[in-house]
């Protein structure tokens, strides 16, 4: 893989709760140096970064009803209006887990529909945070994800102490959705060897934070 192969498969991201603006833009700036495909951020500053990438083949992505996502249906709806409205091209929302693990999962699913619906022609990636979830629940989590209208299952927030993405993770989201249906590993994944390993599971996309040190270890 070479590494401009490997720059259209990262969601380059900058998510900490302490980032100012100029890490935003700092960010973005990356992201058009190194030709990478997305960059996601939270949704006060989509209007930034979508700003900075302008004019650049990089998008902008904004996450929803993050990190824990326990947020009213209505309120990831209009959170996801807002952001597409700013300039995201792509909405991460993270699942309503506690409700899921209660057995509520159609509600989990019609939240999901919400949201896709809301947003029409805008992918939609929904974060199970894994580490959580039994792989019963994961295999559960993503067939219901799918029915839903969604075009992505993700791994992980990132900010679940529990951990981020695994290679044996990526693997059954894979083997439970099919080859045409999205995965992103997110979590965790900090040098070449780890974002290589996701790809090789199956993973089809790959949120970091440290997208320079992998690309780095590629020839250009």
């Amino acid at each position: 893989m070479t590494r401009q192969e490997l720059a259209k498969l990262l969601d380059h991201s900058v998510l900490r709760p302490e980032a100012t603006e100029e890490d935003v833009v700092r960010g973005a700036e990356l992201v058009r140096q190194w030709g990478i495909g997305y960059y996601c951020v939270q949704p006060s500053v989509v209007s930034v970064a979508a700003g900075v990438l302008r004019g650049s083949s990089s998008r902008a992505i904004s996450v929803v009803g993050f990190p824990h996502g326990m947020d009213r249906s209505v309120v990831k709806v209009q959170a996801a209006t807002l952001a597409v409205q700013d300039g995201a091209a792509e909405i991460d929302m993270v699942m309503n887990v506690g409700k899921f693990k209660s057995g509520r999962t159609q509600a989990v699913a019609s939240e999901i529909a919400q949201v896709v619906q809301a947003i029409p022609g805008i992918p939609v990636k929904v974060i199970i945070e894994a580490c959580l979830l039994t792989d019963e629940e994961k295999v559960i989590a993503c067939r219901l994800i799918q029915e839903a209208g969604a075009a992505f299952v993700k791994t992980s927030t990132g900010f679940n102490p529990g951990g981020g993405a695994t290679a044996p993770d990526v693997r059954l989201l894979r083997a439970t959705v099919g080859p045409a249906f999205g995965v992103k590993a997110a979590g965790g994944v900090r040098t070449l060897g780890d974002a290589l390993a996701m790809r090789e599971a199956g993973a089809n996309r790959i949120g970091t934070s440290a997208s320079a040190a992998i690309l780095g270890g590629l020839p250009a």
